[in-house]
């Protein structure tokens, strides 16, 4: 007797999946944060990278004068809030009741990271942009759309045929 998969055990399966890559990348954000450096837009940060940095190390306000009303963190901070927002989307999803409002969030949340990766590919291509930072952000952009399908398709529980 051939094994069949159920729609639901086939949902289950790929919560689980989309919960570890998104456990997995929440614990990068906190071992290697300068991975995510560059998908965070400077129009979010406080400070601008290069600006120069203090004495004791800390970095020096953007030269507008942190005219940025969307400033609100630096950018560590932003990369450690995506890190943690990672890692409660990815019990959220392995939790039958609470997958699909975490699916829901999980989909914006990659949405909204486009921003980030657009920015990216901006300064990539951009005159202080490196061959290699082309080719990492040239092969991220697309990943985001599959992304932000897959975590969509979270939202419906398994229907039976």
């Amino acid at each position: 007797m051939p094994f069949r998969w159920s729609a639901r055990a086939t949902q289950t399966v790929s919560a689980a999946a989309m919960s570890a890559l998104l456990m997995t990348s929440a614990m990068k954000h906190f071992r290697e944060p300068r991975f995510f450096e560059q998908v965070v837009p400077d129009y979010l940060c406080r400070e601008t990278p290069g600006a120069g940095e203090s004495l004791a190390g800390r970095a020096v306000p953007a030269p507008d004068g942190g005219r940025r009303p969307l400033a609100v963190m630096s950018r560590e901070e932003w990369i450690a809030v995506s890190g943690l927002l990672e890692a409660g989307a990815a019990v959220g999803l392995l939790i039958p009741v609470t997958r699909r409002a975490t699916a829901t969030a999980v989909t914006a949340m990659f949405t909204v990271f486009l921003a980030g990766h657009v920015d990216a590919l901006r300064r990539a291509y951009g005159s202080a942009g490196s061959p290699t930072q082309r080719k990492v952000h040239t092969v991220r952009f697309p990943l985001q759309l599959p992304l932000i399908l897959w975590a969509w398709s979270l939202r419906n529980p398994g229907r039976r045929r």
